[in-house]
């Protein structure tokens, strides 16, 4: 007995290839983090933003995108395929009924009602393998849903301030617009009375003539980020609600801080490296499996019932009857199948364990490019603000002189541009921004944790 013990000891041994072992390098800290705090972003980190109306957006396409259905729909299949698998292990049940008759010198009648048992007893750890391929199955959808949900939330949210930064240069082209054909009317009567030029007439009709242009260039670039968004949201095309938007958060931009982390947080919270991880996981078990192939299996089956050559007789105390059969099945060759199939299965462990490797360098890489934007367009914002604020000023300041007869109308034009320009700009800026910050909560995970790995 004590043989046999160390003999099955030997095969579970022998059942578990070898792997490469996980080993990551993973840096103390990100080069351009503010802190190295463990990171503690809200599952819903758009509402920092402050604003009804993006929240009430991101609530409707989680509601009603079909993308986000169908990974919802993928992890319920991942959930039955967990059932079945195990019922491939469990012993089966048959019932059947039988009436033969055979024919020679004499008839002989059978009639049989024999329920039967088989079962393939899952040794070498079959079971266990194919369980927690199945489970990875189920966890490598919830994260995919959870990637489908974050890259959904960040598209809606990243629309969302660019239609922002349109609108908000929509309402300067417009106003923009306004002033310069109040100034062009002016120039005109001026003209008309011999007290400005033919070029400077032209030159204000060109400034009124470049803001109008403008008006229907963002007007289309509305529409068409609407309809963006409408598809993200899941609903019929609407391109007139812009009318309704606010400005207000290009207007009043404000710096947000958000917690970094450490490195290895994304680890556990980014849904591709958690997928990646799942899938050297589930090469890991398919490996173990191949193994497992090149041993025995045992399968056991059993019938038994009522059996007898009349039917009259069929349920009588002496018609029972039984049988059963343990059988083992040892692969001896097969041409180096099934070894090769092994070593295939082992160069696939080694792949998904680069794989996981080069998501992690890239999520780790995306981290850094949003740290370095975000802190590079705050100084930029910043700076460009007083740049806004001191054109404006120039602008206000030339107008003045021109109208008292101590500057050039040309000074007027390149002021009033430069003013343009720079408001357009300004918009531009803080929209990219929002995104900065929005990229920053995509790639440390946007709030997503999994204290399984």
């Amino acid at each position: 007995m004590k043989q046999v013990i160390i003999i099955i000891s030997m095969l579970f041994i022998a059942c578990t290839p070898r792997l490469q072992r996980v080993s990551i390098d993973i840096p103390a800290q990100y080069i351009y983090a503010i802190n190295s705090d463990s990171i503690n972003i809200e599952r819903e980190w758009w509402k920092m933003f402050k604003d009804t109306t993006l929240n009430r957006l991101i609530a409707t396409a989680l509601s009603q995108n079909r993308d986000l259905k169908v990974a919802v729909s993928r992890i319920e299949e991942a959930r039955a395929n967990l059932t079945n698998v195990r019922s491939t292990y469990l012993p089966s049940l048959s019932f059947g009924r039988d009436i033969g008759v055979s024919g020679g010198d004499e008839v002989v009648q059978q009639y049989a009602i024999e329920p039967v048992v088989s079962w393939e007893i899952p040794l070498f750890g079959s079971l266990k393998q194919t369980t927690t391929m199945a489970k990875s199955n189920i966890a490598y959808a919830q994260w995919q849903y959870a990637g489908v949900e974050l890259s959904l939330v960040s598209e809606v949210a990243t629309t969302y301030f660019t239609l922002l930064q349109y609108r908000r240069n929509l309402d300067t082209a417009i106003r923009s617009a306004e002033l310069r054909g109040q100034s062009a009317m002016l120039i005109d009567s001026l003209f008309v009375y011999g007290l400005a030029s033919g070029v400077n007439r032209e030159q204000a009709m060109n400034l009124l003539y470049t803001a109008q242009a403008d008006v229907p260039m963002y007007e289309r670039a509305i529409r068409q980020t609407l309809l963006s968004l409408d598809v993200l949201l899941g609903q019929n095309p609407d391109s007139t609600s812009y009318q309704n938007l606010s400005g207000d958060l290009i207007t009043d931009y404000q710096p947000l801080d958000i917690p970094t982390g450490i490195p290895s947080d994304i680890l556990h919270r980014r849904a591709d490296v958690m997928s990646a991880w799942l899938e050297l996981c589930t090469a890991a078990s398919k490996a173990k499996m191949a193994r497992i192939a090149r041993f025995p299996t045992f399968s056991l089956s059993a019938d038994g019932g009522l059996v007898s050559n009349k039917l009259s007789k069929l349920f009588s105390a002496n018609s029972w009857a039984w049988s059963a059969i343990l059988s083992i099945t040892q692969p001896i060759y097969n041409f180096s199948a099934m070894k090769s199939r092994e070593k295939i299965a082992i160069e696939q462990y080694n792949q998904a364990l680069y794989s996981y490797y080069q998501r992690y360098l890239e999520a780790v890489e995306q981290v850094e490019n949003a740290l370095v934007a975000i802190s590079t367009y705050r100084e930029e914002t910043t700076r460009y603000k007083n740049l806004l604020i001191s054109n404006a000023r120039i602008a206000a300041m030339t107008s003045a002189l021109y109208n008292n007869g101590l500057s050039a109308y040309l000074d007027v034009i390149d002021a009033e541009r430069t003013l343009y320009n720079s408001q357009m700009e300004y918009s531009n800026i803080v929209a990219n921004q929002y995104i900065n910050y929005i990229n920053l909560c995509k790639a440390l995970g946007g709030g997503y944790k999994n204290s399984d790995k």
